[in-house]
């Protein structure tokens, strides 16, 4: 879950791509973009009719969006990781408006020089968007927490993202949809998907079958975060993706098998002003169920009232909860080098669903030092839900604890 920065923010950005691709500034908290920045994007409203796979895709008529993968894994001789790979994507500029009738389009990037005395033919290197992706590793046996990211415009294949089949892509980290193995399915399905990313020191080469749906959170799918109207996303999960491949730590190449949860939200406009944060949990037990809350910190203390989450039960069902369904009680805290202190265990309990569980991190440090800092990680759940006991492993983020410096 993340909310895209103020259009200053999007200028670094840019600035970065253009001189240094391999420096990369995160998207932050800030208060809404200004309305007329706003203009020529669509926004996140009520009444979209979901298409899938399509929607798995990009939206270029909205400002920003991002694919959100995380997973815990178990390799081969036993030993535990964590992954976390995401692409983001922002738009410098709104789509270019449809030619007037009669007219002619603008000539694309990449296209024969003009005639003389004409204006010089756009730049292959021109883009109107810039990708940002971040992967991460908990290396649970070894206690060490390894983070990457890139950051690059959309042009001369550099990166981008396409639909049908699903590409996202920044150099050579990628999820790409895969055609499966057999006859043809009788009806359109999510196809296998494959992720690959690597760092100094880790790689990944996984392999991605959606359990189920793609899940709808908010209000069919609009996730509204204040009380302005443009401060939503459209928002679905699939809470329970089968993961296998490798990972490569050094010269050593594991065999894993594990359990990854896919988060997309697509939209234009931002947080509240009064907003500052946020908690997310996604937990994943072993009765089947799901949960995944993302509790707002308000400015000055407090959780805000368009905080929300949902529950996905072991078969198809689920259920949207409200910021009171859902009690979120800080356990114990972490603090970094820098003395910021981050929460390192939660106490959640949803008296509706007779659920209370304690969450800890697998690592203390899971915190990707970019700018700015942001905590994300691996977690273990314990506890019980309708008097019986249940365990799971999920993740949690933690963003706006830690300034940028």
């Amino acid at each position: 879950m993340w909310q895209q920065p103020a259009r200053s923010r999007l200028i670094v950005l840019a600035a970065a791509a253009l001189c240094a691709p391999a420096l990369a500034a995160p998207p932050t908290v800030l208060a809404p973009a200004a309305g007329s920045e706003l203009a020529g994007f669509q926004l996140a409203l009520p009444g979209r009719a979901f298409v899938f796979p399509h929607d798995h895709g990009p939206h270029p008529d909205f400002r920003h969006e991002w694919w959100y993968l995380t997973g815990n894994l178990d390799a081969a001789n036993g030993e535990r990781f964590g992954f976390e790979l995401t692409f983001f994507r922002f738009a410098l500029l709104p789509p270019p408006a449809p030619p007037p009738d009669g007219g002619t389009a603008a000539a694309a990037p990449g296209a024969a020089a003009a005639t003389p005395g004409s204006a010089p033919a756009p730049s292959a290197w021109r883009a109107r968007q810039i990708y940002l992706a971040h992967f991460a590793i908990s290396d649970v046996s070894q206690q060490r927490f390894r983070f990457a990211q890139k950051l690059s415009r959309a042009a001369i294949g550099l990166a981008g993202s396409e639909a049908q089949p699903l590409h996202v892509w920044i150099d050579d980290w990628s999820l790409a949809e895969a055609a499966p193995a057999g006859p043809p399915e009788p009806a359109p399905r999510d196809n296998t998907w494959s992720l690959h990313a690597a760092q100094p020191g880790y790689e990944i080469a996984l392999t991605l079958i959606p359990e189920g749906v793609p899940v709808l959170n908010g209000t069919d799918g609009v996730s509204q975060k204040s009380g302005n109207p443009a401060d939503a996303n459209y928002y679905y999960s699939i809470p329970r993706v089968a993961v296998h491949g490798r990972l490569l730590r050094g010269s050593e190449t594991l065999e894993v098998r594990g359990l990854a949860w896919l988060d997309r939200e697509w939209g234009s406009g931002g947080l509240g002003a009064n907003e500052e944060g946020w908690d997310w949990f996604a937990l994943q037990l072993d009765d089947g169920t799901a949960l995944m809350f993302y509790a707002l910190r308000a400015r000055g203390g407090g959780r805000d009232p368009h905080s929300a989450g949902t529950w996905i039960a072991a078969g198809t069902g689920t259920r949207p909860l409200a910021n009171a369904d859902v009690d979120i009680a800080a356990t114990a805290e972490w603090r970094n080098s820098d003395g910021v202190r981050y929460p390192a265990g939660w106490r959640i309990r949803v008296p509706a669903l007779a659920l209370d569980v304690s969450v800890r991190p697998v690592l203390a440090d899971q915190e990707l030092k970019t700018s700015p800092p942001y905590w994300e990680g691996a977690v273990d759940a314990s506890g019980t839900r309708a008097g019986r006991s249940v365990r799971g492993r999920g993740y949690v983020e933690l963003v706006g604890y830690a300034q940028e410096r």
